[in-house]
Protein backbone atom coordinates (compact mmCIF):
# COMPACT_ATOMS: atom_id res chain seq x y z
CA UNK A 1 0.00 0.00 0.00
CA UNK A 2 2.76 2.51 0.76
CA UNK A 3 4.23 1.63 -2.94
CA UNK A 4 0.95 2.84 -4.33
CA UNK A 5 0.85 6.37 -2.52
CA UNK A 6 4.83 6.83 -3.08
CA UNK A 7 4.28 5.71 -6.76
CA UNK A 8 0.91 8.53 -7.00
CA UNK A 9 3.02 11.16 -4.93
CA UNK A 10 6.22 10.61 -7.58
CA UNK A 11 3.50 11.50 -10.15
CA UNK A 12 1.74 14.24 -8.29
CA UNK A 13 5.82 16.03 -7.92
CA UNK A 14 5.83 16.19 -11.50
CA UNK A 15 2.14 16.53 -12.55
CA UNK A 16 0.45 18.44 -9.82
CA UNK A 17 -1.95 21.07 -11.08
CA UNK A 18 -1.60 24.55 -10.43
CA UNK A 19 -3.73 26.45 -8.02
CA UNK A 20 -4.13 29.67 -6.58
CA UNK A 21 -4.45 28.25 -3.34
CA UNK A 22 -1.93 25.66 -3.42
CA UNK A 23 2.00 25.36 -2.84
CA UNK A 24 3.75 23.04 -5.06
CA UNK A 25 5.15 20.09 -4.13
CA UNK A 26 8.46 21.08 -4.49
CA UNK A 27 8.05 24.22 -2.82
CA UNK A 28 6.24 22.04 0.11
CA UNK A 29 9.18 19.72 0.67
CA UNK A 30 11.32 22.85 0.63
CA UNK A 31 9.52 23.84 3.67
CA UNK A 32 7.43 26.34 2.06
CA UNK A 33 3.51 26.37 4.55
CA UNK A 34 0.00 26.72 2.54
CA UNK A 35 -2.16 29.50 4.11
CA UNK A 36 -4.67 27.68 6.16
CA UNK A 37 -6.90 30.45 5.47
CA UNK A 38 -6.27 30.74 1.74
CA UNK A 39 -6.82 26.16 1.90
CA UNK A 40 -9.77 26.73 3.84
CA UNK A 41 -11.74 29.43 1.31
CA UNK A 42 -10.46 27.48 -1.52
CA UNK A 43 -12.48 24.29 0.33
CA UNK A 44 -15.57 26.35 1.14
CA UNK A 45 -15.71 27.45 -2.74
CA UNK A 46 -14.87 24.17 -4.26
CA UNK A 47 -17.83 22.63 -2.40
CA UNK A 48 -20.20 21.68 -5.55
CA UNK A 49 -18.20 23.98 -7.83
CA UNK A 50 -15.26 23.66 -10.43
CA UNK A 51 -12.11 24.59 -9.82
CA UNK A 52 -12.43 26.24 -13.07
CA UNK A 53 -15.20 28.78 -11.75
CA UNK A 54 -13.67 29.12 -8.25
CA UNK A 55 -10.28 30.02 -9.37
CA UNK A 56 -11.12 33.89 -9.91
CA UNK A 57 -13.50 34.08 -7.24
CA UNK A 58 -10.78 32.83 -4.56
CA UNK A 59 -8.26 35.60 -6.26
CA UNK A 60 -10.99 38.05 -5.47
CA UNK A 61 -11.67 37.06 -2.31
CA UNK A 62 -8.10 37.03 -1.36
CA UNK A 63 -7.63 40.85 -2.90
CA UNK A 64 -10.07 42.41 -1.13
CA UNK A 65 -9.80 40.48 2.39
CA UNK A 66 -6.17 39.36 1.97
CA UNK A 67 -6.39 37.85 6.17
CA UNK A 68 -9.18 35.95 8.12
CA UNK A 69 -9.71 39.36 10.08
CA UNK A 70 -10.43 40.91 7.36
CA UNK A 71 -13.01 38.89 6.25
CA UNK A 72 -14.76 38.58 9.90
CA UNK A 73 -14.68 42.30 9.86
CA UNK A 74 -16.47 42.18 6.37
CA UNK A 75 -20.01 43.74 5.87
CA UNK A 76 -22.56 40.80 5.02
CA UNK A 77 -23.86 42.44 2.08
CA UNK A 78 -20.64 43.42 0.45
CA UNK A 79 -19.50 39.57 0.98
CA UNK A 80 -22.69 37.99 -0.55
CA UNK A 81 -22.16 40.68 -3.54
CA UNK A 82 -18.97 39.37 -3.80
CA UNK A 83 -19.66 36.20 -4.00
CA UNK A 84 -22.49 36.70 -6.46
CA UNK A 85 -22.36 33.94 -9.20
CA UNK A 86 -20.78 31.40 -7.46
CA UNK A 87 -23.87 30.00 -6.26
CA UNK A 88 -24.67 27.88 -3.06
CA UNK A 89 -25.34 30.73 -1.02
CA UNK A 90 -25.27 29.27 2.63
CA UNK A 91 -22.06 28.69 1.83
CA UNK A 92 -20.87 32.34 1.65
CA UNK A 93 -22.92 33.04 4.86
CA UNK A 94 -20.88 29.94 6.61
CA UNK A 95 -17.76 31.19 5.42
CA UNK A 96 -18.52 34.85 7.22
CA UNK A 97 -19.58 32.74 10.36
CA UNK A 98 -16.11 30.61 10.42
CA UNK A 99 -14.03 33.22 9.86
CA UNK A 100 -16.12 35.38 12.99
CA UNK A 101 -15.50 32.35 14.93
CA UNK A 102 -11.88 31.85 14.35
CA UNK A 103 -11.09 35.46 15.14
CA UNK A 104 -13.45 35.42 18.13
CA UNK A 105 -12.62 31.84 19.53
CA UNK A 106 -9.19 30.84 18.30
CA UNK A 107 -7.48 34.61 17.86
CA UNK A 108 -7.31 34.71 14.17
CA UNK A 109 -5.58 31.01 13.64
CA UNK A 110 -7.20 28.26 12.36
CA UNK A 111 -6.86 24.81 14.17
CA UNK A 112 -4.31 22.55 12.99
CA UNK A 113 -6.61 19.02 14.13
CA UNK A 114 -9.69 17.61 12.78
CA UNK A 115 -11.96 17.48 15.61
CA UNK A 116 -11.60 21.28 16.12
CA UNK A 117 -12.10 22.63 12.34
CA UNK A 118 -15.39 20.22 12.53
CA UNK A 119 -16.80 21.96 15.31
CA UNK A 120 -16.16 25.35 13.28
CA UNK A 121 -19.95 26.70 11.53
CA UNK A 122 -19.77 25.35 7.86
CA UNK A 123 -17.33 23.01 8.52
CA UNK A 124 -17.99 19.49 7.40
CA UNK A 125 -16.21 15.92 7.61
CA UNK A 126 -14.67 16.51 4.62
CA UNK A 127 -13.85 20.26 4.61
CA UNK A 128 -12.03 19.43 7.92
CA UNK A 129 -9.89 16.58 6.56
CA UNK A 130 -9.28 18.08 3.90
CA UNK A 131 -7.79 21.18 5.77
CA UNK A 132 -6.24 19.38 8.35
CA UNK A 133 -4.41 17.42 5.47
CA UNK A 134 -3.36 20.28 3.22
CA UNK A 135 -2.72 22.75 5.20
CA UNK A 136 -1.26 21.07 8.37
CA UNK A 137 -0.29 17.85 6.63
CA UNK A 138 -2.04 15.53 9.27
CA UNK A 139 -3.28 12.51 7.89
CA UNK A 140 -6.56 12.26 7.56
CA UNK A 141 -8.48 10.61 4.87
CA UNK A 142 -10.28 13.12 2.14
CA UNK A 143 -12.41 11.73 0.18
CA UNK A 144 -14.39 13.97 -2.62
CA UNK A 145 -15.73 12.79 -6.02
CA UNK A 146 -12.77 12.24 -7.57
CA UNK A 147 -11.40 10.33 -5.19
CA UNK A 148 -14.14 8.28 -4.63
CA UNK A 149 -14.61 7.02 -8.54
CA UNK A 150 -10.56 6.44 -7.80
CA UNK A 151 -10.83 4.58 -5.67
CA UNK A 152 -13.96 2.42 -7.28
CA UNK A 153 -11.78 1.84 -9.53
CA UNK A 154 -8.28 0.69 -8.03
CA UNK A 155 -10.21 -1.88 -6.47
CA UNK A 156 -12.87 -2.52 -8.88
CA UNK A 157 -15.96 -1.63 -6.55
CA UNK A 158 -19.47 -2.45 -7.88
CA UNK A 159 -21.57 -1.45 -5.41
CA UNK A 160 -23.55 2.16 -6.52
CA UNK A 161 -23.08 5.20 -4.66
CA UNK A 162 -23.86 6.34 -2.28
CA UNK A 163 -24.72 3.10 0.03
CA UNK A 164 -20.46 2.35 -1.21
CA UNK A 165 -19.28 5.47 0.28
CA UNK A 166 -18.20 3.49 3.46
CA UNK A 167 -16.12 0.95 1.24
CA UNK A 168 -14.35 3.35 -0.55
CA UNK A 169 -13.28 5.97 2.26
CA UNK A 170 -11.79 2.48 3.99
CA UNK A 171 -9.76 2.02 1.21
CA UNK A 172 -8.89 5.17 0.87
CA UNK A 173 -8.12 5.75 4.56
CA UNK A 174 -5.48 2.83 4.24
CA UNK A 175 -3.67 4.21 1.48
CA UNK A 176 -3.29 7.89 3.15
CA UNK A 177 0.29 8.20 3.84
CA UNK A 178 1.65 9.37 7.15
CA UNK A 179 4.45 10.92 5.26
CA UNK A 180 3.03 13.94 3.20
CA UNK A 181 -0.38 13.25 3.60
CA UNK A 182 -1.50 16.50 1.96
CA UNK A 183 0.31 16.83 -1.30
CA UNK A 184 -0.95 13.28 -1.04
CA UNK A 185 -4.62 13.88 -0.41
CA UNK A 186 -4.48 16.86 -3.46
CA UNK A 187 -2.24 14.14 -5.64
CA UNK A 188 -5.41 11.17 -5.24
CA UNK A 189 -7.89 14.60 -6.23
CA UNK A 190 -5.36 15.28 -9.16
CA UNK A 191 -5.62 12.04 -10.66
CA UNK A 192 -9.05 11.94 -10.23
CA UNK A 193 -9.65 15.26 -12.41
CA UNK A 194 -6.99 14.73 -14.96
CA UNK A 195 -6.24 11.19 -15.68
CA UNK A 196 -9.15 8.87 -13.78
CA UNK A 197 -12.51 10.99 -15.36
CA UNK A 198 -15.71 10.08 -15.24
CA UNK A 199 -15.68 9.12 -19.26
CA UNK A 200 -12.66 8.11 -21.25
CA UNK A 201 -10.05 7.60 -18.70
CA UNK A 202 -6.70 8.31 -19.58
CA UNK A 203 -5.77 4.10 -18.22
CA UNK A 204 -2.42 4.48 -20.44
CA UNK A 205 -0.52 6.88 -18.69
CA UNK A 206 -1.83 6.66 -15.25
CA UNK A 207 0.54 5.94 -12.35
CA UNK A 208 -1.57 3.28 -10.59
CA UNK A 209 -2.12 1.45 -14.51
CA UNK A 210 -0.88 -1.92 -13.32
CA UNK A 211 -2.73 -2.12 -9.62
CA UNK A 212 -5.58 -1.07 -11.14
CA UNK A 213 -8.14 -4.29 -10.68
CA UNK A 214 -10.88 -1.87 -12.83
CA UNK A 215 -8.57 -1.33 -15.49
CA UNK A 216 -7.87 -4.87 -15.77
CA UNK A 217 -11.21 -6.48 -15.48
CA UNK A 218 -12.49 -3.76 -18.46
CA UNK A 219 -14.67 -2.20 -15.92
CA UNK A 220 -13.77 0.84 -15.35
CA UNK A 221 -15.54 3.27 -17.37
CA UNK A 222 -18.54 2.24 -15.98
CA UNK A 223 -17.42 2.68 -12.41
CA UNK A 224 -18.28 4.34 -10.28
CA UNK A 225 -21.75 2.72 -10.14
CA UNK A 226 -24.90 5.39 -9.25
CA UNK A 227 -28.14 4.35 -7.69
CA UNK A 228 -30.46 5.89 -9.81
CA UNK A 229 -31.23 9.58 -9.16
CA UNK A 230 -35.35 10.30 -8.92
CA UNK A 231 -36.73 12.63 -11.77
CA UNK A 232 -36.05 16.35 -11.09
CA UNK A 233 -39.17 18.44 -9.94
CA UNK A 234 -40.24 21.13 -11.32
CA UNK A 235 -41.44 24.78 -9.44
CA UNK A 236 -42.82 27.72 -10.08
CA UNK A 237 -42.33 31.59 -9.14
CA UNK A 238 -43.73 35.17 -9.72
CA UNK A 239 -41.07 38.08 -9.41
CA UNK A 240 -41.87 41.52 -9.75
CA UNK A 241 -39.50 44.14 -10.79
CA UNK A 242 -40.20 47.57 -10.61
CA UNK A 243 -38.17 50.84 -11.79
CA UNK A 244 -39.12 54.21 -10.11
CA UNK A 245 -38.92 57.22 -12.85
CA UNK A 246 -35.43 58.51 -11.44
CA UNK A 247 -33.98 55.21 -12.51
CA UNK A 248 -34.33 53.31 -8.69
CA UNK A 249 -34.83 49.74 -8.25
CA UNK A 250 -37.12 47.89 -6.53
CA UNK A 251 -34.60 45.17 -4.28
CA UNK A 252 -35.19 43.17 -1.51
CA UNK A 253 -32.88 41.52 1.11
CA UNK A 254 -34.04 37.77 0.96
CA UNK A 255 -34.37 35.84 4.34
CA UNK A 256 -31.27 34.84 5.91
CA UNK A 257 -32.52 30.96 5.79
CA UNK A 258 -33.21 28.99 2.61
CA UNK A 259 -31.95 28.94 -0.86
CA UNK A 260 -30.32 32.70 -2.18
CA UNK A 261 -30.41 33.22 1.63
CA UNK A 262 -29.06 37.01 2.15
CA UNK A 263 -28.81 37.74 -1.41
CA UNK A 264 -30.37 40.77 -3.09
CA UNK A 265 -33.80 39.85 -5.25
CA UNK A 266 -36.53 40.60 -6.48
CA UNK A 267 -39.65 40.84 -4.65
CA UNK A 268 -42.29 38.13 -5.56
CA UNK A 269 -43.84 35.20 -4.14
CA UNK A 270 -43.08 31.33 -2.84
CA UNK A 271 -42.11 29.06 -4.99
CA UNK A 272 -44.08 26.00 -5.61
CA UNK A 273 -46.49 24.38 -7.50
CA UNK A 274 -49.07 27.06 -7.94
CA UNK A 275 -47.54 30.48 -6.40
CA UNK A 276 -49.82 32.96 -5.32
CA UNK A 277 -49.75 36.72 -6.59
CA UNK A 278 -47.62 38.81 -4.28
CA UNK A 279 -47.20 41.84 -5.90
CA UNK A 280 -45.30 44.23 -3.25
CA UNK A 281 -47.40 47.75 -4.02
CA UNK A 282 -51.03 48.02 -6.05
CA UNK A 283 -49.74 49.05 -9.66
CA UNK A 284 -50.76 48.00 -13.31
CA UNK A 285 -48.14 45.11 -13.35
CA UNK A 286 -48.00 43.85 -16.92
CA UNK A 287 -46.14 40.12 -17.39
CA UNK A 288 -43.06 39.16 -19.85
CA UNK A 289 -43.67 37.33 -22.18
CA UNK A 290 -40.41 35.21 -21.06
CA UNK A 291 -39.80 33.55 -17.84
CA UNK A 292 -36.54 33.25 -16.05
CA UNK A 293 -35.44 29.61 -16.02
CA UNK A 294 -32.84 28.71 -13.55
CA UNK A 295 -31.82 24.76 -11.56
CA UNK A 296 -31.00 24.20 -8.63
CA UNK A 297 -29.44 21.60 -6.94
CA UNK A 298 -32.72 19.79 -6.12
CA UNK A 299 -35.06 21.30 -8.52
CA UNK A 300 -35.92 23.22 -11.52
CA UNK A 301 -37.42 26.65 -11.13
CA UNK A 302 -39.56 28.66 -13.58
CA UNK A 303 -40.08 32.21 -12.81
CA UNK A 304 -42.88 34.74 -14.46
CA UNK A 305 -41.83 38.28 -14.38
CA UNK A 306 -44.28 41.16 -13.89
CA UNK A 307 -43.26 44.56 -14.60
CA UNK A 308 -44.16 48.03 -13.64
CA UNK A 309 -42.57 51.58 -13.66
CA UNK A 310 -43.01 53.35 -10.43
CA UNK A 311 -43.60 56.99 -9.30
CA UNK A 312 -41.19 58.44 -6.91
CA UNK A 313 -43.71 58.55 -4.31
CA UNK A 314 -44.72 54.79 -4.35
CA UNK A 315 -44.10 53.53 -0.92
CA UNK A 316 -43.56 49.10 -1.45
CA UNK A 317 -44.63 47.04 1.49
CA UNK A 318 -41.72 44.71 0.65
CA UNK A 319 -38.04 45.78 -0.25
CA UNK A 320 -36.34 49.17 -1.17
CA UNK A 321 -35.84 51.00 -4.30
CA UNK A 322 -31.97 51.63 -4.85
CA UNK A 323 -30.94 53.90 -7.24
CA UNK A 324 -28.27 53.21 -9.91
CA UNK A 325 -25.27 53.90 -7.91
CA UNK A 326 -25.91 51.70 -4.94
CA UNK A 327 -27.23 48.53 -7.34
CA UNK A 328 -25.24 46.69 -9.29
CA UNK A 329 -27.00 43.65 -11.63
CA UNK A 330 -23.54 41.95 -11.01
CA UNK A 331 -24.71 41.71 -7.32
CA UNK A 332 -27.58 39.38 -8.02
CA UNK A 333 -27.77 35.29 -7.62
CA UNK A 334 -27.28 34.04 -11.16
CA UNK A 335 -31.27 33.04 -11.01
CA UNK A 336 -32.18 36.76 -10.01
CA UNK A 337 -29.95 38.47 -12.76
CA UNK A 338 -31.30 35.95 -15.22
CA UNK A 339 -34.56 37.93 -14.40
CA UNK A 340 -33.01 41.29 -14.65
CA UNK A 341 -31.35 40.29 -18.27
CA UNK A 342 -35.09 39.97 -19.22
CA UNK A 343 -36.81 42.65 -17.99
CA UNK A 344 -34.31 45.40 -17.85
CA UNK A 345 -35.12 45.93 -21.20
CA UNK A 346 -38.52 46.91 -20.76
CA UNK A 347 -37.86 49.62 -18.20
CA UNK A 348 -35.18 51.70 -19.28
CA UNK A 349 -34.94 55.08 -18.20
CA UNK A 350 -34.96 57.58 -20.27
Amino acid sequence: MRDLSSDLLAWYDVHARDMPWRVPPAQRQAGVLPDPYAVWMSEIMLQQTTVAAVRDYHRKFLRIWPTVHDLAAADDADVMAAWAGLGYYARARNLLKCARAVVADHGGVFPDAYAALLALPGIGPYTAAAVAAIAFDRPETVVDGNVERVMARLYDIHAPLPGSKAALTAQAKALTPQDRPGDYAQAVMDLGATICTPRSPACGICPWRDPCAARVAGTAAELPKKTPKKKTPTRFGIVYVARRTDGAWLLETRPEKGLLGGMLGWPGSEWGDDPEAAPPFAAEWTPLDAEARHTFTHFHLRLKIMTTHADLDTKPERGQFLTPDAFSPAALPTAMRKVFDLAHVTLRSD
